[in-house]
């Protein structure tokens, strides 16, 4: 976790990207009006990051329809500028019927065409918003993604954004896994509220970023108890504080204590006698943090029986000092 900060405003593109980008390069009109590609080098994570300049910005159009007379031309198989009117209708078919899965290999292949075109913005997010519907939510991410980087100012550009966060969301992994994609996803959600503050989904976003940081914080927890339970209590000790410290307000808090409390306590029995005395403390130290701010909580009468035994054995320390 904390990689994260320093991934902040890093953007990942993998290998898939750069071959896609190739492709468009391949097909496009390379025009110094409508864009330029540049490759520069990251220097923090040693492998290369594509920046595209964006499309040009032409409200989307509607292009379902036909004009009066025109004629489709028998498909040669293949899509190019000549079948292109013909897969796009076959594309808004399968995507209309929820087929979506052939929908996006129709305009995976349609996108490049459309490039510096009124539809490729049209293309893209529906290319993309049919990943999300089939579930591939990875890929629905890393397109939604590409289209609010290349087509900054549409009135679709928001929701790809909320989509991106969403299908992030969705694969972000079990608590016990890595969390590298949890953080990165909170991370998106939080430049989303920064650029849309006024945004519908806020309220969707907010509960997003609360899973999310439930399931950190279980993580952490787990770790606490695997330290505590294998007998590595100054561990324990550590990562309990700083997890108190990082999900004060988790309603995990309350347990995180508890195991803390049982900790200290076997944490002085079982060290050297001049330890044990400012162990047993903690101990009652812990105890103390439960009682104020989690008065409530279910582990105060089980916490109780081990803090009356840290206190028995601190009075017979005090005693034979005298």
């Amino acid at each position: 976790m904390y990689i994260f900060a320093a991934m902040k405003k890093i953007r990942i593109i993998d290998f898939n990207l750069l071959i896609f980008l190739i492709l468009c390069l391949f097909f496009e009109d390379l025009s110094a009006d409508n864009k330029s590609i540049i490759l520069s080098k990251n220097n923090s994570m040693g492998s290369m990051e594509i920046y595209s300049a964006f499309e040009p910005n032409i409200a989307p159009i509607d292009i379902r329809g036909k004009k009066k007379g025109s004629k489709i031309r028998k498909s040669s198989g293949k899509v190019n500028f000549e079948t292109f009117r013909q897969y796009y209708d076959k594309a808004l078919k399968h995507y209309d019927n929820k087929a979506y899965l052939s929908a996006a290999r129709i305009f995976e292949e349609l996108y490049p065409l459309s490039i510096g075109t009124p539809m490729g913005d049209t293309i893209l997010f529906l290319f993309a918003d049919s990943y999300f519907q089939n579930r591939d939510y990875q890929m629905a991410a890393f397109h939604f993604r590409d289209y609010t980087r290349r087509y900054p100012g549409t009135e679709r550009t928001e929701l790809a954004a909320f989509n991106a966060v969403k299908a992030m969301y969705y694969t972000s992994p079990e608590y016990y896994l890595d969390q590298f994609i949890t953080t990165l996803t909170i991370d998106e959600i939080n430049l989303y509220i920064q650029h849309y503050p006024y945004s519908k989904h806020i309220e969707e976003c907010n509960e997003i970023l609360d899973a999310l940081h439930n399931k950190l914080a279980k993580k952490d927890m787990e770790m606490v108890r695997m330290y505590y339970q294998t007998g590595y209590y100054e561990a324990a000790q550590i990562m309990a504080k700083n997890f108190l410290k990082t999900y004060f307000a988790s309603k995990l808090a309350p347990e995180v204590l508890f195991i803390l409390i049982r900790n200290n306590y076997d944490f002085a029995r079982k060290s050297v006698e001049h330890k044990k005395y400012f162990r047993f403390k903690d101990c009652i130290e812990a105890f103390q943090t439960l009682q104020a701010q989690f008065p409530e909580s279910s582990f105060i009468a089980d916490s109780k029986k081990i803090v009356t035994e840290a206190e028995n054995q601190i009075k017979k320390m005090d005693e034979r000092k005298k």
